[in-house]
């Protein structure tokens, strides 16, 4: 798991000192290749089995790197519909994933649930004068996001950040998008903010693949001189 997270860093280096100086190419390639970089963390930290939460969080980032990939092969709406369409079935993936644990997430205690909520009306409320037809898909697609940051807190703290970084993710590319706000460096911030999101979403999930096996029955908890439970502070 050293190397996978060795690999990421790196990946995640170059896309972000890309951003910083604006050369596009080197922000396109190392863009997609962000992805797959998280996928591979996900498949050393883990073993067979690794049952239907890990196969699922997969799922959920391949519909992510098609999201990051396919709108560059697009351009205009196109391309965005593209993108918020693979991200909306990402997030619903995710939410599927991480429904199981939703009796310890914030669903069951509604004040947690605030700053998801929050955050998704105030990116809806920013965005709808500049959304015109596209209103509805942002509505659609901010409830996906809120239920899935909501559902991701029943699998510990780093999946419950990750949920809401990748809100915060999500805000700054829609204000972007709709031209009503750009900060500055607000390519770096959106990109750190989604790196950061996708990694603690992988390494939440990571967490309960080894609670769940230390539980099940006959089955020896998982070791990784890399990184073990004990090490995380889980398990």
């Amino acid at each position: 798991m050293r190397a996978a997270a060795a690999v990421l860093a790196v990946v995640a280096g170059v896309h972000l000192v890309a951003q910083i100086t604006g050369y596009q190419p080197l922000i396109d390639l190392s863009h997609v290749m962000l992805v797959p970089a998280t996928g591979w963390l996900l498949w050393t930290g883990t073993a067979a089995p690794r049952g239907v939460l890990v196969w699922l969080m997969f799922a959920g980032l391949g519909l992510s790197w098609l999201g990051d990939a396919v709108p560059r092969l697009l351009s205009g709406e196109a391309a965005f519909l593209a993108m918020l369409s693979f991200f909306f079935v990402a997030q619903l993936v995710y939410a599927v994933a991480f429904a199981p644990y939703r009796a310890r997430s914030a669903l069951t205690r509604p004040a947690w649930m605030l700053p998801y909520v929050g955050g998704a009306v105030v990116m809806i409320l920013l965005c709808a004068s500049a959304t015109g037809p596209l209103l509805p898909a942002l509505i659609g697609y901010a409830a996906a996001i809120m239920a899935m940051a909501d559902l991701a807190t029943g699998l510990g703290h780093r999946a419950a950040l990750g949920g809401g970084l990748f809100v915060v993710a999500d805000a700054l590319i829609a204000l972007e998008v709709f031209d009503v706000l750009a900060l500055p460096g607000h390519g770096f911030v959106a990109m750190a903010c989604y790196i950061g999101a996708q990694t603690l979403l992988v390494l939440g999930v990571r967490d309960q693949w080894s609670r769940n096996r230390a539980a099940a029955p006959g089955m020896p908890a998982y070791q990784n001189e890399e990184y073990s439970p004990r090490e995380s502070g889980r398990g």
